[in-house]
């Protein structure tokens, strides 16, 4: 064992033995499973030392070379072992270190964060069937598909990770903090119930209680007192009575970000919703938006704090709702005709609402599909609105005025907006279910990625003749489509932000690079 797993396997002993077999049993996949999500970050993305040379083997300075099986970038799956000059690596964390690139020392910590937090993970997970939408989220063991810090939670206990983590399938008690109202920021109409007198009463999660508000001189008005059930992002959670899911700060790092609420994303969140529901709208009713109903932030200092912030969103609409990540071959029993119709769906909202000004993050945890009765998709729900990007001469264009919210949210440039939709609905979303769908059957997959290129075709054609139109058609259908570089945004020097990269286009050619 490395040192974090280790570390948690001493914590099991004191917190729950009676998982320490199963977490020791789950290790070997869960460095299996982030090897898989390293290897094809070290094969397609340009990292400084190494040179691709195929979809199997990768050079370094010295004559030195990396080997591997074959991995597509949207291929899944564990990698147990590559070959580093001719000798196996089986843990990811050790195999970086080894490969002695620049500025990888804290990339190295995260994947063994990730591998250690994975095979607890597994270990803890519940074996019974998803019933409910919050059980459909809670199913997602593995977290991000890509990205190999998929379950990187650094200062997150054992014992915590047990207790709030959502694939562990607990009920997490949120506390209210009390804070003077007027000097809260505040959007949208914050509810009665969430007011005392002249305090304005914060959502706080137990694990924020815990490690941020001492050091803010704070204290819970009240511990325990709002039951929910956490959601895939872990910080956001459903109220077992019912009513508006709770995005709460979660002061850390998680996979790759820090989960905290900004000022803006509070200041942000009506006046955005209300723009992706309109331009939605206009996109025929295919994807509707989960609003933020209210937000609120507690000031720190004289100014709202990112520490102490809470978003209202609306609740998942009833039916058999699941995030995309959550589908798997149970979920759709005829996989080439349950694809052609999300493909549908996706491409007829997303491509309309970038034809009009907006581009959406559309991966797998931001996209919800509702099922009908026949188990095919019937509608798609977007929710989480931070991350999207609006061109406000797009929107002038289509006679939409452009909302008041911050500046990093506006962007012109068209290369950004595509980056944004199709680095994340081509690249995660139809990459992830192809690939859950085709298993590494490649004649399977190459007919399930004509189904969604047929779609996409289809869908750009239907759109208005427009500049902008046929530009978005043209990139979307190009050679390279833009992917996030997982690796290259944690290196040591990076800057804060995504990192960018191109891969092969699989709605051109799904083989390899």
């Amino acid at each position: 064992m490395r040192r974090a797993e280790a570390e948690f396997a001493a914590e099991l002993s004191r917190v729950r033995p009676d998982l320490r077999a199963r977490y020791e049993a789950a290790l070997p996949g869960a460095r299996a499973a982030v090897l898989g999500r390293l290897w094809r970050g070290l094969l397609y993305e340009p990292l400084p030392g190494l040179t691709a040379a195929g979809p199997s083997r990768v050079l370094l300075p010295g004559g030195r070379e990396l080997t591997g099986r074959e991995r597509r970038p949207y291929d899944l799956g564990e990698e147990p072992v590559l070959w580093l000059d001719g000798r196996p690596r089986a843990h990811p964390a050790r195999l970086l270190a080894d490969l002695g690139l620049p500025g990888t020392g804290r990339l190295v910590s995260d994947l063994d964060n990730s591998v250690a937090s994975l095979a607890l993970s597994r270990a803890g997970a519940s074996p019974r069937p998803a019933a409910t939408p919050e059980e459909h989220e809670q199913s997602v063991v593995d977290g991000h598909p890509y990205h190999p810090g998929c379950r990187n939670r650094p200062g997150v206990s054992v014992a915590e990770q047990l207790a709030y983590m959502p694939e562990h399938r607990p009920t997490v008690a949120l506390d209210l903090l009390a804070l003077p109202l007027r000097e809260c920021l505040v959007s949208g109409p914050w509810p009665g119930s969430l007011v005392d007198g002249d305090r304005l009463l914060l959502p706080v999660h137990p694990w924020q209680t815990r490690h941020v508000l001492p050091a803010l001189g704070l204290r819970p008005y009240a511990t325990g007192v709002v039951p929910a059930r956490p959601l895939m992002s872990v910080r956001t959670l459903a109220p077992l009575d019912g009513g508006p899911h709770l995005k709460t700060a979660f002061t850390t790092r998680m996979t790759s970000g820090v989960r905290d609420i900004s000022p803006g994303s509070v200041r942000d969140c009506v006046p955005l919703s209300a723009l992706l529901t309109t331009v939605a709208a206009r996109c025929g009713g295919a994807l509707r938006i989960a609003r933020y109903l209210a937000g609120a932030a507690g000031a720190t200092g004289g100014a709202p704090s990112a520490d102490l912030s809470v978003l209202l969103r609306e609740p998942t609409p009833p039916g058999t709702v699941l995030p995309v990540a959550a589908v798997t071959l149970a979920t759709a029993r005829d996989p080439a005709a349950w694809l052609a119709v999300f493909a549908r769906l996706a491409l007829t909202g997303t491509l309309g609402m970038l034809a009009l000004g907006v581009a959406l993050e559309a991966h797998g945890q931001n996209l919800l599909v509702v099922l009908g009765p026949d188990g095919l998709p019937s509608r798609l729900v977007y929710r989480d609105l931070a991350d999207v990007r609006i061109s406000p001469a797009r929107l002038a264009r289509n006679g939409i005025e452009p909302p008041p919210v911050s500046a990093r949210l506006l962007d012109d440039d068209p290369a950004v907006l595509r980056a944004k939709l199709f680095g994340s609905l081509v690249g995660t979303t139809f990459g992830s279910l192809v690939a859950v769908f085709g298993r590494r059957e490649r004649a399977v997959e190459s007919r399930l990625w004509a189904i969604v290129a047929a779609a996409a075709r289809h869908t750009s054609e239907t759109l208005p003749d427009t500049p902008d139109v046929r530009a978005d058609r043209a990139a979307l259908l190009g050679e390279r489509l833009p992917a996030k570089a997982h690796l290259l945004a944690r290196l040591d020097d990076a800057p804060p932000g995504d990192r960018w990269t191109t891969l092969p286009n699989p709605l051109v050619d799904p083989g390899p690079a």
